[in-house]
């Protein structure tokens, strides 16, 4: 099993938005729930939004609003649609599937909310 591949991370200026992606083989989106998670510079990882095959969708009340979670379980891929960002939001965003515990991670992709 190949770890997840995430991708669209950039330097954005409070207000902004970016899109994330994530790319994994089959395996691994067999699984039923995909998560994004961050990982902010001293602090623990932590789940930011949840969805299954199903698309039923979880957020964290920090993302609550803000942040539109999408999966395409035929192309294998999920995506994390972030608007209305905050310095606070300043990670390493990585996808993974939850309950994944055999499942690598991946190198995941740097967001930095910043004027």
């Amino acid at each position: 099993q190949v770890q997840p591949v995430e991708s669209g991370g950039g330097l954005v200026q409070p207000g902004g938005s970016l899109r994330l992606s994530c790319a994994a083989s089959g395996s691994i989106f067999n699984f039923n729930t995909m998560g994004w998670y961050r990982q902010a510079p001293g602090k623990q990882r932590e789940l930011v939004a949840t969805i299954t095959k199903g698309g039923i969708t979880n957020y964290a009340d920090s993302v609550k609003g803000r942040f539109t979670i999408s999966r395409d379980n035929a192309k294998n891929t999920m995506a994390l649609q972030m608007n209305s960002l905050k310095p606070e939001d300043t990670a390493v965003y990585y996808c993974h599937p939850i309950m994944g515990f055999s499942i690598p991670w991946g190198q995941g992709t740097q967001v930095t909310v910043s004027s």
